[in-house]
């Protein structure tokens, strides 16, 4: 491949902000929209060559999706990093920000040492669009699953909150609800993005299931996915820089850019979004979407 096109730019940049948070796997869909379009879109985009600009593309794609979160979370970080900051000076974690900071610290191990560690297999071995498929319906039977299995005892609707804490926002208390997870229970979590490795299965939704099953509702469990991925995204973009500064990244900056500036608007759409329709609903849809659109994919190949 030697450039990647305008529409290729426009049509997976747009798709990689939504697909990124929504639970139904930006790299995923990645794959299998080129594979489904066929021709130049199969060539050109194809996330499993070692050597690919595409690579690149995607680097960009995902640097801007973590500036979206970063940008709609703002307050949270920052009251998120000056808890780890004052937990580390004074050695201590008594505030609800400072346990919140290293439960993030520490769901992000797994998941940062297991991408260091098996990214390059996973894509170049697993992201053909056969196996995505079928990875792609095991993540909606994943998210129905855990829809069905969460605990009864869990209600979904709005958390009560004391009188003392009615002059602060509702973010505010949902972080600080989250801070009171245990430790183990916060790992497993953000463990739980592990399986986002395999091209079909969402971190979100994986995040988000493991997090209802263990007992948040479906608000909180989102929040703290999206919390999660703030870090890991990042990560992915920043350690991957130098595809996008090398030659891997002549001849379509321009592309990346375009490309980036529409994933990172569709990410904080996106996410303003679902923190408002977890509130109320469930990831069912996203269940049966991931299921219907994976079968068709395995069809639509088999039958070409």
């Amino acid at each position: 491949m030697t450039e990647l096109t305008w529409l290729e730019a426009i049509v997976i940049g747009g798709m990689q902000g939504v697909a990124e948070l929504f639970p139904v796997s930006s790299l995923g869909h990645s794959v299998l929209i080129p594979a489904v379009v066929g021709g130049t879109w199969a060539r050109d985009l194809d996330v499993s060559a070692p050597e690919s600009p595409y690579l690149a593309f995607v680097v960009g794609l995902h640097v801007a999706t973590a500036v979206a979160l970063l940008i709609y979370f703002w307050r949270d970080w920052v009251r998120i990093v000056r808890g780890l900051a004052t937990s580390i000076v004074r050695r201590e974690v008594t505030d609800p920000d400072q346990r919140l900071a290293w439960l993030l610290v520490l769901a992000t191990i797994p998941v940062g040492v297991a991408g260091l560690l098996l990214e390059h297999t996973f894509r170049t071995v697993l992201s053909k669009p056969i196996p995505t498929a079928v990875f792609l319906v095991l993540n909606g039977v994943l998210l129905l699953v855990g829809e069905h299995l969460r605990r009864r005892s869990t209600t979904d609707k709005p958390a009560e909150v004391a009188a003392s804490d009615a002059h602060r926002s509702v973010d505010v208390v949902s972080d600080r609800r989250l801070s009171e997870l245990p430790v183990g229970r916060a790992v497993l979590i953000g463990a739980a993005q592990i399986a986002a490795l395999a091209p079909g299965v969402s971190r979100s939704g994986a995040a988000m299931v493991t997090g209802l099953v263990k007992g948040l509702p479906h608000a909180d469990a989102a929040r703290f996915s999206f919390l999660l991925a703030t870090p890991v995204i990042l990560a992915a973009g920043v350690l991957k820089l130098g595809d996008l500064a090398g030659p891997l990244g002549d001849g379509i900056r321009p592309q990346i850019l375009v490309g980036s500036l529409l994933s990172g608007i569709g990410a904080y759409l996106s996410v303003r979004y679902l923190t408002r329709y977890f509130e109320t609903r469930s990831l069912r849809p996203f269940g049966i979407y991931c299921i219907v659109a994976g079968a068709f994919c395995l069809v639509w190949f088999s039958l070409r």
